[in-house]
């Protein structure tokens, strides 16, 4: 006769326990564990603009930290050589030729009768019909942010962020004319570019104004994982720092490298708020279930700064235009330390959405591969990186060292193990570097070493013909004209 309520009572007294249990497990760890994705994304950060890469002159303690808590790539690289590709590749794992976005505006840059090709279609906006990112982390249950830069289209194209995944929008513009507020300006444009900063005090500074976004985002979406994508404008143009920082690095010694003080002020502004926000993770208990990414989209501006060892700058695919710092962090779960494997922006994708434990995603078939078991202590497989840019852009100085010209024609490239092929358009030049040897890229193999050379351009060929890249064959009107004249 007692059996009954006894087992009543039991079950009753374990479900209570469970859901206890549950809401506490809620309360600490939202949804099964997944972490929250905190990814920031610097604009025209070079691969030498850190203090632990070796700067003399720039100062970085809050990401020289983050990196001491984590895992450093030494070679690491952005999909494209400017802002719009490396961005459109993040959001969908793609490499270019996918998506179509090979740099921003037109593709017809610099001096008409130089080009000697017709470069291919550009396209500046991201189809709506890719999976992105946020809305694979959407589609989980996750807050999706993105606060800043986006440059991947606008509400006239109806592919604004908010209909890429993201719930949650402050800026989503593709640049800024100003750092100080109003952040644009008013004799040109007649209200403000940028979504949710339409409002603030004078002299309030974007870098700052965009970490106090980014915290408050993260004080009110507490309940459940979050994904912000924290798109800096900087260190994009305008170069434009605080002035009392600039008077500091006017007074600081440069050297021949780095010696710029505004674009240095810029750099320590970033850095400031990086620490602000690892110590807003720390005080609200969230350090330990949040995966930090710190990387940039393409390299540091030569006229600005030297990537040195490295060759050349922003818009080249030599590695000054292409390796970038990336630093990942995870206490607890990701063992610090530094890592010389190569991994690119195309594997984000995968990546972070295995780290988020997404076993069912949107996308099954992203171009990166997923570097989730490096982190969490095991080896990847090697496999060849590629870059396709038909385009052209307007002439670089190389860097603040050399001092060189050099203007970005077509041309593909493939990494394979240590070497690295370019092949251009123009006039079907190949450049064979060894970089474990030759980091620079100053020693053209391909004349001695003609079967490595013809390895990787076969390799590359497949690779082209897999994911169906258009190459520029026609002859320029306009160049084929100015060498009639001479």
């Amino acid at each position: 006769m007692n059996f009954y309520p006894a087992c009543i009572l039991l079950l009753i007294t374990s479900f209570l326990f469970c859901g206890a249990a549950a809401a506490a497990a809620h309360t600490d760890d939202p949804v099964s564990g997944q972490p929250n994705i905190l990814f920031i994304y610097v604009d025209d950060w070079g691969w030498k603009d850190l203090s632990l890469a070796g700067s003399r002159y720039y100062e970085t303690p809050a990401i020289d930290n983050l990196a001491r808590g984590g895992i450093r790539f030494m070679q690491a690289y952005s999909a494209g050589p400017n802002c719009a590709p490396s961005r459109a590749s993040l959001m969908t794992g793609l490499y270019t030729p996918r998506h179509g976005i090979y740099t921003v505006g037109t593709p017809e840059r610099g001096d008409a009768t130089k080009r000697k090709l017709v470069p291919v279609t550009n396209r500046t906006v991201l189809n709506t019909g890719f999976t992105t990112i946020a809305e694979e982390f959407k589609h989980a249950g996750y807050a999706t942010s993105l606060i800043g830069k986006w440059q991947l289209g606008d509400q006239r194209q109806h592919a604004d962020p908010s209909s890429q995944g993201f719930a949650h929008v402050v800026g989503g513009s593709p640049g800024t004319s100003s750092y100080f507020y109003p952040y644009y300006d008013e004799r040109k444009l007649a209200q403000s570019p940028h979504a949710g900063l339409d409002n603030g005090n004078q002299g309030e500074y974007l870098t700052d104004r965009l970490t106090d976004e980014a915290l408050k985002f993260i004080n009110t979406h507490t309940g459940k994982p979050f994904f912000l994508y924290l798109s800096y404008f900087a260190v994009h143009t305008p170069i434009q720092g605080k002035e009392a920082l600039v008077e500091k690095y006017r007074k600081k010694p440069g050297d021949k490298l780095h010696h710029n003080p505004e674009y240095a002020a810029m750099i320590e502004s970033v850095d400031q708020n990086i620490n602000r926000l690892m110590l807003a993770l720390e005080s609200r208990g969230l350090s330990q279930n949040t995966v930090v990414v710190f990387y940039s989209d393409n390299g540091g501006m030569g006229v600005v700064t030297s990537q040195h060892p490295l060759r050349g700058s922003k818009g080249m695919l030599y590695e000054g235009g292409i390796r970038v710092p990336l630093i990942v962090r995870w206490p607890g779960r990701i063992k610090p330390g530094a890592s010389e494997t190569p991994v690119t922006g195309v594997d984000f994708y995968p990546t972070l959405l295995e780290l988020a434990g997404i076993a069912s995603p949107l996308n099954i078939s992203p171009d990166g591969m997923s570097f989730a078991p490096l982190l969490l202590g095991k080896q990847l497989p090697e496999r060849d990186l590629f870059w396709h840019f038909p385009a052209y852009l307007e002439a670089y100085r190389g860097d603040a060292s050399h001092k060189e010209p050099f203007r970005t024609t077509p041309v593909s490239v493939i990494r394979s193990g240590n070497f690295k092929l370019l092949e251009f358009y123009e006039d079907g030049r190949k450049e064979l570097y060894n970089l474990k040897q030759d980091i620079g890229e100053t020693t053209n193999l391909a004349g001695s070493n003609p079967a490595k050379a013809e390895e990787l351009s076969q390799k590359l060929a497949a690779w082209k013909k897999k994911v169906q890249a258009p190459e520029p064959t026609e002859a320029n009107p306009s160049y084929l004209k100015s060498q009639t004249k001479k």
